[in-house]
């Protein structure tokens, strides 16, 4: 069943009441600058602050004629304040007041997903602490590789995560920015000090330079971002749903009481969390390319860009923010296997030393060339044939020229591989 998911606070930030309440925000502060550079009068201000106003549903009865969002709100407002409304929206344009208003938005949006990787990255640190000596088998290509260790995924992932932190914070700042400099940003009506009082009263920097809208490579940056997040938990979720196969089974989901994971098989246990959180970052994706295409528009600004960024914005956002608390839950109550890690570790016979033995050899003043050939023709002896890698290995007559059994021995320890761990550990403070 799909799960019927809304975060309260992401999706506060993106709901029509808040968009016009942010609008009115940016239009409120515009008076009080007026104000204070003498204008409007004070009182005109203040009475303006007291009485301004809006309903969404009266929004759209009066947007039905004039076809006009923005008028249709001015118009909805000045029926709270009367006669002062003539002060509102002075000397500005539509995307003076709209474009600062979803910049103030995407920046809120921002810390919220801020917060989000924050609590994952402690709970990947603490987990990677907690298997940081786990010994499990690295795969290269899906095939065993050499030894290393479950922590050491971990803590991979909270560098990765670490990074999108860093990310997303120079995205937040990319888009916290206003405008209020007229038809085609050249303050033809309005005081250049207005658009700075504003902004510092909301916390946002001026653009240096605008045309009618703030140019959308910032917008674009910001949802290529989010997308290059969502791909980072996929990352995550695709190789929990791998370790999970039943051929692996590694680590897997937390699978609660009364679960059901078929409708048809009553044995299932199934990654669904981790589908879910892939499948979404998809999305993403698409969205990052939606938000480049608004990158061109005609000449000082067009429209086509507005009803993308209406999909886009929330979707990007509400998506990460719900991808990221949902992997972290993940994470966090994941059920993880050691003794499932030991038995496929050993599952090839040993194959997994083979570079430690062509380099013992090759340590005795061997070619590489002929000691990778004699431990690749008893490696294959194992993987096509069935037969004891080690027990070749000790036959084989070349290599014994060179290698003791003892040393031989010394090779098959796949505590060797682990020896700097500890190192690669203290490179993350843990």
């Amino acid at each position: 069943m799909i799960e019927r998911y809304t975060l309260p606070a992401m999706g506060k930030i993106w709901s029509i009441e808040n968009e016009w309440r942010t609008i009115l925000s940016v239009e409120l502060a515009a008076c009080d600058a007026m104000a204070e550079l003498g204008e409007i009068p004070v009182d005109a201000a203040k009475n303006i602050r007291a009485k301004a106003n809006f309903t969404v549903e009266r929004i759209k009865e009066i947007e039905k004629v004039t076809d006009h969002d923005i008028i249709a709100f001015l118009t909805n407002v000045a029926e709270y304040v009367g006669d002062d409304s003539k002060y509102i929206h002075k000397g500005l344009t539509s995307s003076d007041v709209k474009d600062t208003a979803i910049c103030l938005m995407m920046k809120q949006a921002a810390d919220i997903i801020l917060d989000d990787l924050k609590k994952f990255r402690e709970v990947l640190r603490r987990r990677a602490v907690e298997f940081k000596h786990t010994p499990c088998i690295g795969r290269t290509h899906g095939i065993h590789a050499e030894p290393m260790t479950f922590g050491l995924k971990l803590a991979l992932w909270s560098a990765e995560i670490e990074r999108d932190i860093e990310r997303v914070e120079h995205a937040k700042k990319i888009v916290s920015v206003g405008k209020l400099s007229g038809a085609v940003g050249t303050y033809s009506n309005i005081n250049p000090k207005i658009e700075e009082l504003v902004c510092a009263k909301l916390g946002l920097e001026p653009a240096k330079l605008a045309t009618q809208v703030i140019q959308r490579d910032r917008h674009a940056e910001y949802v290529t971002t989010l997308a290059i997040v969502a791909s980072t938990l996929e990352k995550i979720a695709t190789e929990i749903r791998n370790l999970q196969r039943t051929d692996i089974r590694e680590a897997e989901e937390y699978f609660q009481p009364g679960q059901k994971g078929s409708s048809a098989m009553p044995h299932k246990r199934n990654p669904i969390n981790c589908e879910r959180v892939a499948g979404m970052a998809r999305l993403v994706r698409g969205n990052a390319i939606a938000a480049m295409e608004d990158i061109t528009l005609w000449h000082e600004r067009d429209i086509s860009h507005s009803s993308v960024e209406r999909v886009i914005l929330p979707d990007a956002t509400i998506n990460v923010d719900y991808c990221t608390q949902k992997l972290t839950k993940i994470v966090d109550k994941l059920l993880v296997y050691p003794e499932a890690m030991l038995h496929n570790m050993n599952r090839t016979g040993g194959l997994i030393f083979s570079q430690r033995i062509m380099l013992a050899i090759v340590s005795k003043g061997v070619l590489r060339e002929d000691a990778y050939k004699w431990v690749q023709r008893n490696a294959m002896k194992r993987w096509l044939e069935g037969e004891d890698f080690k027990t070749n290995v000790e036959r084989d007559e070349d290599i014994r020229k060179y290698l003791s059994a003892e040393e031989i021995e010394n090779c098959f320890d796949y505590k060797f591989f682990l020896r700097n761990v500890d190192m690669i550990f203290e490179r993350f403070g843990l």
